[in-house]
């Protein structure tokens, strides 16, 4: 049996038709050829959308066998019998790129219409069907659906199509003598306006394997056996049978269809390859079977991008990682903040032997400035990522940035807060007793933050030490239009319970910024500015808490973009430190250059206790509390100098007073008006504590040696003397002393301490001015000069 049109691969079951050839390749004839072609272009991956027909199903079988153990993974396979739609989104969702439809026109042109709603057509994409299609078959069977006849056909440009060469393209002669493009214009011109078909060159093929085969049949009888000739044949003679199978088998010639060669009764012929470009079909390529060669046309496939389509979509993962202009700024910005820090040092070294700086505790200073250079360093440590150092590297890294950032707030703050403790101990000791705090206590005191701190630290880091994670987020389209997505993955340094160990830090962290508040708030009325630096901590402590929940909360909140991560994170550190160190030094700086005896000076030492004001003389620490008690004393002495100084210029008005007292009586009430507030002046000074002993008043024993004479005790014999003669009398000076001095002994000397209010006159009752109240013998002046 011999065949030129039947291609269904059900006739290529030897069991049941042992004795069938074709001339015409089998539709199986084709998987060779893809497989081929899947190589040439090195698709591993393929996807069979198959409509549910045996031609079909037997197609999708042969092919499976095919491409089994050649290292090409069929991802997907569907089938469907009327609705491709679902089929067609079940290959999307398991990203198949390259199809392999087996399907006949009316469900190419649905399977299309499908594949342009789910956007599986383009760059991206490409379709391998059958090539046996009708020249402008979608045409008859796009009225059948609901696609536009523009978006089906923007799906179908570049599908390729598959099928049997219906005439070899080579210029050899043939056979019959003929070339393949003599017997097709031959044929062409015999046939007239007659109906081609594509069947007629192997036909034509088939008449030329039966006559070869019978003649090789004959030769062979000939040869053989002289008795029996072909013309003895019949369906029951099984010798001649074989004979004549033989002969088939032997077949091999150049015809118009090419190389007629059989194997197992198939026909070994030539697949050709057509894309669809520009609402036609082209001729591309072409596969012989017999060499099992493929050629392609003078690259005449042409694919909608750049490249060929990948058998999937290409996951290139790519390191969100830090940009270096960014890591240089922020690394340059740190440099500048460290190199402060340095000049903050030596500023402290070099003048701490000044009075104001050995004040403010130089050694704590010394502390708080490295606190700064760490936290500093931190940020060289924070943007090194996977584009700078390894994966070991970097899970190390995790581990040493966080201790340098956490030792470095904590010695900064801890010194800050530690000398503050020592100014409010000393200034809210209550019994006043002497109290010294040397240095080496406050060093301790930070001795102890620093090793709650390292307890923290090693704990978290034998329990559950840091890990270097990575991310994986959703893949994102190739910014250069490649057909590959990008899925950015993102190094993180975590742990199991990460949540907890920093819920640890921050509480401790927060105690210990409650704990300089209290402290700055205690010591606010501290009015010596070498030792208060309440204003500035507050300042510091509100500045830092801000900045660090703020940037906590971003930083949570951008943990995808490491490049705003990092520079949050940068900036925060290089703010809170650089401000913290500012407000520190800079005040002394300026201080220093001013005027650096204000802040040892001139001030009184004010603090609150059960809401009342005292004063109380201390005694502190050798750098800071004897400094203090002197600039007190200073003061002391100095307010007494200017006191004295007063107290002489007024002697001096009261000395012109008792001059004038020489005119005559009339004068006296005058004069007595006008330096009434001079005298008020002298013997108002109240509240005056000399530290001396040995200062007493003097002027009660001046008036006891000069007892003043009772008024009008005069001679009655002067008086009818003339008062211009008598004025300088004897008489008439002990009358005005007598006026005098009584008033200054029981009315206004009392007030200040200069006589006991309580002794008695002959003149004046001590009980009869309110002034005469006992005053404390603790308020003394000496009135001198009087």
């Amino acid at each position: 049996q011999l065949s030129f049109a039947a291609t269904t691969p059900e006739l290529a079951d030897k069991k049941k038709y042992p004795y069938f050839f074709r001339t015409v390749p089998s539709d199986n004839a084709v998987n060779p050829a893809i497989l081929k072609l899947l190589k040439y272009y090195q698709w591993k991956r393929v996807g069979t959308l198959t409509q549910d027909v045996q031609r079909f199903s037997e197609v999708r079988n042969d092919l499976t066998g095919v491409l089994y153990g050649e290292d090409i993974e069929i991802s997907d396979t569907e089938s469907f019998s009327n609705d491709p739609c679902t089929s067609v989104k079940k290959l999307k969702g398991n990203d198949v790129r390259i199809i392999l439809g087996q399907f006949d026109e009316e469900m190419a042109v649905k399977v299309f219409c499908c594949a342009y709603d789910e956007e599986m057509y383009g760059s991206k994409y490409q379709w391998i069907i059958p090539g046996w299609y009708e020249n402008l078959w979608w045409e008859s069977w796009i009225n059948s659906s609901q696609c536009l006849s523009k978006n089906l056909l923007a799906a179908m440009e570049g599908y390729i199509g598959v099928d049997f060469e219906p005439l070899s393209s080579k210029m050899n002669k043939t056979i019959s003598g003929r070339t393949p493009q003599q017997y097709e214009k031959e044929y062409n011109a015999k046939r007239g306006d007659g109906q081609s078909s594509k069947f007629h060159g192997y036909a034509y093929d088939g008449i030329w394997v039966i006559a070869k085969t019978l003649q090789r049949a004959m030769k062979y009888l000939n040869a053989t056996n002289k008795h029996q000739k072909i013309e003895d044949f019949n369906y029951t003679n099984h010798k001649l049978g074989k004979i004549f199978l033989d002969a088939m088998n032997e077949t091999n010639f150049f015809g118009v269809t090419g190389q007629v060669v059989f194997r197992n009764g198939e026909r070994m012929g030539t697949i050709k390859f057509t894309q669809f470009q520009e609402r036609k079909e082209v001729k591309v390529g072409e596969y012989n079977a017999v060499a099992d060669t493929l050629e392609i046309i003078n690259n005449s496939i042409r694919f909608q991008g750049l490249e060929p389509p990948k058998d999937k979509t290409i996951i290139q993962e790519e390191l969100r990682k830090i940009s270096l202009p960014l890591y240089s700024i922020l690394s340059a910005l740190t440099i500048l903040g460290m190199i402060m820090a340095s000049a903050f040092l030596f500023f402290n070294i070099k003048n701490r032997n000044q009075k104001l700086i050995k004040m403010s505790s130089p050694y704590m200073n010394n502390l708080i400035i490295l606190g700064g250079m760490l936290s500093y360093a931190s940020i060289f440590l924070f943007g090194l990522d996977g584009s700078f150092v390894s994966e070991k590297t970097f899970e190390t890294l995790c581990t040493v940035r966080t201790w340098i950032l956490i030792v470095g707030y904590t010695t900064a703050f801890g010194a800050m807060f530690a000398k503050t403790w020592r100014v409010h101990a000393i200034f809210k000791n209550v019994k006043m007793k002497k109290k010294i705090i040397k240095d080496q206590k406050l060093l301790v005191i930070v001795g102890g933050m620093l090793l709650i701190d390292l307890c923290i630290l090693i704990c978290w880091q034998v329990v559950d030490p840091l890990r270097r994670t990575v991310e994986k987020y959703n893949m994102e389209p190739d910014p250069a239009g490649r057909d590959i997505s990008i899925r950015p993955i993102l190094e993180h340094c975590e742990n199991t319970h990460m949540t907890i160990w920093l819920g640890i830090v921050y509480a401790y962290k927060g105690l210990l910024m409650l704990f300089g508040c209290f402290l700055a708030w205690e010591t606010r009325n501290v009015s010596i500015p070498a030792l208060n630096d309440s204003k500035y901590i507050g300042m510091s402590v509100y500045n830092v808490g801000i900045m660090c929940i703020i940037g906590a909360a971003v930083s949570f909140l951008t943990r995808d973009q490491p490049n705003v991560q990092f520079c949050i994170v940068a900036l925060v550190i290089i703010f809170c430190s650089t401000i913290t160190l500012c407000l520190v030094f800079v005040p002394k700086l300026i201080t220093l250059r001013t005027n650096p005896d204000a802040a040892t000076q001139n001030r009184r030492f004010q603090f609150t206790q059960n809401q009342k004001k005292e004063d109380s003389k201390t005694s502190t620490s050798v750098t800071s509390v004897n400094q203090a008690s002197t600039s007190r004393l200073e003061g002391l002495q100095s307010e007494n100098h200017r006191l004295r100084m007063k107290i002489t210029e007024l002697d001096k008005d009261l000395e012109e007073v008792t001059m004038q007292l020489q005119d005559t009586p009339e004068k006296t009430t005058y004069i007595k008006q006008n330096h009434y507030q001079d005298l008020n002046d002298i013997l108002s000074i109240r509240n005056f504590t000399d530290s001396k002993d040995g200062e007493k008043a003097i002027l009660k024993n001046h008036l006891d040696q000069n007892p003043p004479a009772q008024w009008g005790s005069s001679d009655p014999s002067r008086t009818s003397k003339d008062p211009i003669e008598d004025i300088n009398s004897p008489e008439h000076i002990q009358r005005r002393l007598s006026l005098q001095l009584p008033i200054l002994h029981h009315a206004y000397l009392p007030s200040i301490g200069g006589v006991d209010a309580s002794c008695a006159s002959p003149c004046v009752s001590p009980s009869a001015s309110p002034r005469h109240r006992h005053v404390p013998p603790s308020f003394r002046v000496m009135v001198s000069g009087l």
